[in-house]
C-alpha cells in the first residue's frame, strides 16, 4: 500500500509500517504544495494513505470527495508518537478510501 508523509509526520514512522511503501512529501519534491495540491498530487499518484501532524486539515479543506484516506497525528514529536504507536498503527489498518481518522497522542508524562 502507498502511504504519503507530509511535512511534519516523523520519518522514524516508516520503519514501523514494512507492508506499506512509505514515500514524503519533500522526497517528491512536493513540500512546497499546499494541502489541497498535496492531496490531489497523492490520489494521481495511487497513494492510499495520506499521514499528516496539520490538525487543522479537516477546517482548510473539503475532504467530502477525495478518495485518499487521511491520518492525522497530534504531534509531530517522535517520542510521542512511538509510545503510542498501537493507536497509530490502529488508525493506519482501519484506513479505507475517504476517512478520516485523527489520533488524540498525549503528552508524555
Amino acid at each position: 500500500m502507498k502511504v504519503l508523509f507530509d511535512q511534519g509526520t516523523p520519518v522514524p514512522l516508516r520503519d514501523y509500517l514494512p507492508n506499506c511503501q512509505v514515500t514524503t512529501a519533500y522526497e517528491l519534491g512536493w513540500s512546497t504544495l499546499k494541502n489541497g495540491e498535496l492531496l490531489a498530487a497523492a490520489e494521481s499518484n495511487d497513494f492510499k494513505i495520506f499521514i499528516t501532524t496539520d490538525t487543522n486539515l479537516q477546517y482548510q479543506q473539503n475532504l467530502s470527495h477525495r478518495k485518499i484516506a487521511i491520518v492525522v497525528l497530534s504531534t509531530t514529536s517522535w517520542p510521542r508518537i512511538k509510545s503510542h504507536l498501537s493507536g497509530v498503527l490502529d488508525a493506519i489498518e482501519k484506513a479505507t478510501p475517504n476517512a478520516f481518522l485523527e489520533v488524540d497522542i498525549p503528552f508524555i508524562s
